[in-house]
């Protein structure tokens, strides 16, 4: 049986769940034409958080004039950002954390990469070795140190992961998180077939990546993909009245449901990430017409088509 992964016992002290770690880039790796992974390194990276999996941490990004001077290094960062002149606000961007060495004082980030129109792209993309950096990210000695994972499976048989490139990282660290003896498949959407990643998935896991190629729209080949596995290795509740959902404008709104504690133990957990008209679109199907119990799927709107991050 399939349950949510435990973390050994820390000393907790009272700290503020995420904060600013500086640190420095270490090393740059090009793993294929869109993915680039980044590693930091710094003395305050020993006190970053271990809980790993799906965890989301934000990468700051430096201002031309002032790099990150005026980044507030308080508990309440986010309101104190917030409340700067528009010319001092460093940009950030939403990541997820490929894996943390606390003994080497290291933190790996993967960039799905679409070019330089976006800061975030720009700046992986023009990075060098000694570069300054900042992550907010969780503090292990917090009590909120796992805040920012929404995998929560309970105790399953069987799993889905499923996402376009930008999951694609949070996807490879729950795969190797899994238990030798779990049951499923991530389905991964990414742009070209040389943009296979090498991940260590339990034997009894598959993992399918499916290259959109030229000319398929975002999800063209996710969408089905999910679709047809569902059909033939889930068994949902088609006769039942079909589970009412509310309808999110993805324009406007966030798409993230997330079961708070309430899986169906011993049946079938899915997670699903990407761009959020997509997630939408498999959101519906796989509670509406699959007839999949709503309190047994996550779905996450990482991002918009067209549009810089929904938070």
């Amino acid at each position: 049986m399939l349950t949510s992964p435990t973390r050994s016992e820390a000393v907790v002290e009272p700290r503020p769940a995420y904060r600013a770690f500086s640190a420095t880039v270490s090393a740059v790796r090009r793993l294929s034409p869109h993915f680039v992974r980044i590693t930091f390194q710094g003395a305050e990276l020993a006190d970053f958080g271990t809980a790993g999996l799906d965890q989301r941490v934000k990468i700051v990004l430096p201002l031309a004039d002032s790099g990150f001077a005026h980044f507030p290094r308080t508990v309440e960062w986010y309101r104190d950002w917030r409340e700067l002149p528009e010319e001092q606000r460093n940009p950030f961007r939403t990541y997820t954390v490929r894996a943390v060495r606390p003994g080497l004082r290291e933190v790996d980030v993967d960039f799905a990469m679409h070019g330089e129109t976006g800061p975030a792209s720009a700046w992986a993309a023009s990075v060098q070795i000694g570069d300054e950096s900042l992550i907010v990210g969780p503090d292990d000695r917090s009590p909120g140190r796992t805040i920012g994972i929404d995998w929560r499976p309970g105790d399953v048989r069987t799993v889905l992961l499923a996402g376009d490139e930008t999951a694609a990282p949070a996807i490879c660290a729950i795969l190797e998180s899994l238990p030798a003896d779990a049951q499923g498949c991530a389905i991964i959407e990414i742009p070209t077939a040389g943009d296979v990643l090498p991940v260590a998935a339990p034997a009894g896991v598959s993992v399918r990546w499916h290259p959109r190629g030229g000319g398929i729209p975002q999800g063209g080949a996710l969408i089905p993909a999910v679709r047809d596995w569902t059909v033939r290795k889930v068994q949902g509740h088609p006769d039942d009245a079909p589970t009412p959902l509310d309808d999110i404008d993805v324009d406007r709104e966030m798409l993230w449901d997330v079961p708070e504690g309430h899986s169906l133990d011993g049946e079938f957990y899915a997670w699903i990430a990407g761009e959020a008209s997509v997630i939408k679109t498999l959101r519906r199907f796989l509670v509406s017409e699959a007839g999949l119990d709503r309190r047994s799927v996550a779905f996450m709107g990482y991002w918009r088509l067209g549009r810089a991050e929904l938070d």
